[in-house]
């Protein structure tokens, strides 16, 4: 099984990844900063990587975040990035036997431009910690990036508080299911339903509560041979399943615009704090793609 953000994602900037490498960990980067700067001064340094996608832990064990459901493109930077939607102009969820009897024969192709919004995690610092390099790196890469990848997650779910950026279960023009059945009926079911519009269910987002359950029964292992990767994270809720042609429905946008700050006595207590900030943009090109599942509720 690959690991998230191994090299192979779609659309991601081999260069910037070369060069955020030849520089060090974002933690790294950080440091040297701190080091090349004044001992009272606020502090900010451009990081040449894309801050959730950098945890280090993404690349020894397979919990993958709602962006690696996602096909992912460099864009400008700017205020927005075009992309294709794709709406129905006739509302049809089953197929015929021919493509004029198709659902994605209606489909109308636009351009559409993608706002983008910056989003940032601030985390207070341990007394002292500025003065120890190795701890300052670890914990700007192992605490501080994992923060970055739960806001993300939030982001691409529920949207940005901005209005910027849509969440992925609160698209216009996906669609909602309900069923009571066991989880593995259920989810089955609704798999196919997401193949009715000419995807191919590729992805699913969980509770981690649902996602044991799945291990429990034995039905992650038989979603993996079906090619579903399944991204568990606490920001939906443990009744909803989001279930999709991730890579077709949607697109990650990064015009590689990463940043993190030192922020002296900032804190609630005069305390240091370390901001970090990533920018990003969401283009959703099929969200008939997508259909969330309420589990334990009722059928429709």
């Amino acid at each position: 099984m690959p690991t998230p953000d191994a090299g192979s994602s779609p659309g991601l900037d081999a260069d910037s990844d070369a060069a955020g490498a030849a520089r060090g960990t974002p933690g790294e980067q950080f440091l040297a900063a701190i080091e090349a700067g004044g001992e009272r001064e606020d502090i900010t340094v451009a990081v040449d990587a894309h801050l959730p996608g950098a945890f280090p832990l993404f690349a020894t064990r397979p919990r993958y975040p709602v962006r690696h459901l996602l096909n992912t493109m460099p864009v400008e930077d700017g205020e927005s990035a075009a992309y294709v939607h794709e709406p129905s102009v006739q509302r049809r969820e089953e197929s015929g036997t021919s493509y004029a009897a198709t659902p994605e024969a209606t489909f109308l192709p636009e351009l559409q431009e993608a706002q983008l919004s910056d989003l940032t995690v601030s985390v207070s610092l341990p007394p002292t910690i500025l003065r120890r390099p190795a701890l300052l790196t670890a914990f700007i890469d192992r605490r501080v990036l994992v923060r970055t990848t739960t806001m993300e997650n939030q982001v691409l779910l529920h949207g940005s508080e901005d209005g910027k950026v849509p969440g992925l279960l609160e698209l216009d023009g996906m669609r909602h299911r309900r069923s009571n059945r066991d989880l593995d009926e259920a989810v089955t079911a609704v798999a196919f339903e997401v193949e009715e519009t000419g995807g191919s269910c590729d992805g699913m987002v969980v509770h981690p509560a649902v996602y044991w359950e799945m291990v429990r029964q034995g039905l992650l292992g038989r979603l993996q041979v079906a090619g579903v990767v399944v991204s568990r994270t606490r920001m939906i809720a443990r009744d909803t399943l989001l279930l999709g042609d991730f890579q077709a429905a949607a697109t990650l946008l990064l015009p590689g615009v990463n940043t993190l700050s030192l922020r002296r006595g900032a804190g609630a207590s005069g305390e240091d704090v370390v901001e970090a900030s990533t920018r990003l943009g969401l283009g959703v090109h099929l969200p008939q793609h997508l259909i969330s599942l309420t589990w334990g509720g009722s059928d429709d």
